[in-house]
């Protein structure tokens, strides 16, 4: 039987806020079966706790953000990449301020620390929610779906017209059967525009971005000093974000993701779809016999 998983020990870190440009602490601890990913607020009067949950999510500007009582906790995708990528199902995610840190704008950080504490197996069976018939939601040129298919598998388009992007893959497809999520996804940063950070700023957003938490780009070319960690990283960065995206459906999910031009707002669309329609689903457990091979993976990701 394929078990649920958690931290070993408490691991700690500290970092800036991508769109708050606050200083953040973070303290990912160990929690029981049957807890999911749960946010704590503890810089509130009394800790408010926030489970990752995609009817939690009150904006997807640029980040999926939760809410509970009118607290809230921003940019949570990086994060439940990682647990999702190392299948960790239960943890306490302590932070002091309204935002994640975006450490180097990828999910190595967290992958990194998580891999520090260490991953224990807990005596309660894992469960996966099972696609049982497709579910599509579509936004004039944006497209996403899930639909059946016995693994892991995500299918991603970008197209955003500008030169140094298109110099790269528009489109990645990775199955978690054959490929590692440190490999090939983890390390994927997110990625701005400089000709819009003033107006973001405006709004409160991107007010912590900088070239050390992001790839940035001028209308011409990308402005980092430093090279692509992969030749199509930017596609990738959007499989990166639509894994921890998808986790906040409360489950690890068996079936195949395809997206055209898809953001933080379509995916959880999508998920609002799919928990609308109870048929289109299943929650269920597997023996390590009859499992999807994506989910054989967890311990054996390749190093960075």
């Amino acid at each position: 039987m394929l078990l649920q998983k958690t931290l070993a020990a408490p691991i700690k870190t500290v970092g800036i806020g991508l769109h708050s440009g606050l200083k953040s602490t973070l303290t990912i601890k160990p929690a029981p079966i049957n807890t999911g990913i749960q946010f704590i607020r503890i810089d509130t009067p009394e800790p408010v706790v926030i489970p990752a949950d995609a009817l939690a999510v009150c904006d997807s500007r640029l980040a999926s953000v939760i809410e509970k009582d009118g607290i809230k906790v921003s940019t949570v995708e990086h994060l439940l990449s990682a647990c999702s990528g190392l299948g960790i199902d239960n943890a306490f995610v302590e932070v002091d301020c309204e935002e994640i840190p975006i450490m180097d704008g990828s999910a190595a950080s967290f992958l990194f620390l998580i891999e520090s504490a260490g991953v224990v197996t807990q005596s309660a069976p894992r469960n996966f929610m099972v696609i049982r018939k497709s579910v599509e939601v579509r936004e004039g040129d944006k497209l996403a779906r899930l639909e059946p298919f016995f693994g892991f598998k995500l299918d991603f388009t970008i197209d955003f017209k500008h030169p140094a992007v298109d110099k790269t893959g528009q489109r990645f497809i990775v199955d978690f059967a054959e490929h590692g999520y440190r490999s090939e996804i983890g390390r994927a940063r997110t990625f701005g525009f400089a000709h819009e950070v003033e107006a973001l700023r405006e709004i409160g957003l991107a007010r912590g971005g900088s070239l050390d938490n992001a790839i940035v780009l001028d209308e011409h070319r990308i402005l980092n000093n430093e090279e692509l960690r992969y030749d199509d990283e930017f596609v990738r960065h959007k499989i990166l974000d639509a894994v921890g995206d998808l986790y906040l459906v409360g489950y690890p999910i068996v079936g195949a993701y395809i997206a055209e031009k898809s953001g933080h707002a379509l995916n959880n669309l999508l998920l609002r779809k799919l928990l609308a329609d109870p048929q289109s689903y299943s929650i269920e457990t597997f023996t390590e016999q009859k499992a999807p091979a994506a989910y054989l993976m967890d311990n054996e990701i390749p190093a960075i």
